[in-house]
């Protein structure tokens, strides 16, 4: 059973003018694992964070971060936290190599050169240690924020859409990165709007849309229970319309005339693709292929997103 490192508990956010940015939301993060947090901009994906790295004032419910209080405790869990927020915040001025020993002082850590030396090498950014920051690529200062986050060896590790807007060897070298934490305990929270990002790499998914916490599930199971699969027959001569034998099945004829798709949710309607495939049997319709697909984490997303407006 895996420890809860992060408890979040009926936590609301409303801000001066009555917006409402979180509405009682309640989520248990597990020591290691890696957690997506998806939803449209405005959801309030980075309020959430900010609320749980002591950024932002809660209007009321509570967070723990390993037993602490991010409000009596606020140093204590603070410590734990490493954060790369959205936007670039760096001393212009400043080299790379002096920016983490500073951040790392800032959390009371003692030096430890060769920590921060292997860092900056994961983060193909040694060569650019006594750089100043102001001559740095986009990319190169989004690496380095990585690096500051990572400066004072958090164990929980805050990502909000770190991959926004940069390229795509700075994605594989931060999911490269990612990995590696997270197989040394490190627990890992992301947001992003590369979906097939958090399909790719996280063990669970949470929803948020308009302050409220929609779902948070397993990524396996979620898209198990939620998903639907596609049966695509590919047929050797194209036909028009369909005989009226098929009609039970709502096939749609697609690529002028030479494709049918069954749409079924897989833990209801196994067994009536053998009925299905038995009916086209009988009828003059000749086969060529046949393949199945799962719908992606991004349709379901955007499902759940518009059944709860």
């Amino acid at each position: 059973m895996s420890k809860i490192i992060v408890s979040i508990s009926n936590l609301s956010k409303t801000y001066e003018g009555g917006y409402q940015a979180l509405k009682d939301v309640s989520l248990n993060i597990k020591q290691g694992e890696i957690l997506a947090l998806l939803g449209p901009n405005g959801a309030g994906k980075t309020t959430l964070i900010s609320a749980i790295c002591g950024i932002v004032v809660p209007s009321s419910g509570s967070v723990k971060v390993a037993g602490f209080d991010i409000i009596d405790e606020y140093r204590e869990t603070r410590a734990l936290i490493g954060l790369v927020p959205q936007e670039l915040t760096l001393g212009a001025f400043e080299t790379v190599w002096n920016t983490l020993v500073f951040s790392r002082g800032l959390f009371g850590k003692a030096p430890n050169n060769a920590y921060l030396e292997q860092l900056l090498k994961d983060l193909s950014l040694w060569d650019k240690k006594d750089v100043p920051i102001m001559r740095l690529s986009g990319g190169m200062k989004r690496r380095v924020l990585i690096g500051k986050a990572l400066s004072h060896e958090p164990s929980i590790l805050f990502l909000d859409e770190p991959t926004a807007g940069v390229d795509v060897n700075l994605r594989k070298d931060m999911w490269a990165i990612v990995g590696r934490l997270r197989a040394s305990g490190v627990t890992i929270i992301l947001t992003t709007h590369y979906i097939e990002e958090a399909e790719a790499i996280a063990d669970r998914v949470g929803v948020i849309n308009k302050g409220k916490l929609l779902l948070i599930e397993d990524k396996n199971h979620l898209m198990q229970k939620l998903g639907t699969r596609r049966l695509s027959i590919e047929l050797e001569k194209a036909v028009e319309q369909l005989p009226e034998t098929l009609a039970y099945w709502a096939l749609e004829l697609s690529h002028e005339g030479y494709r049918l798709t069954y749409t079924y949710d897989q833990n209801k309607e196994q067994s009536n693709i053998a009925n299905l495939l038995h009916a086209i049997s009988e009828t003059d319709l000749l086969l060529k292929d046949i393949n199945t697909s799962q719908s992606s984490l991004e349709e379901i997303f955007m499902n759940l997103v518009d059944e709860k407006q």
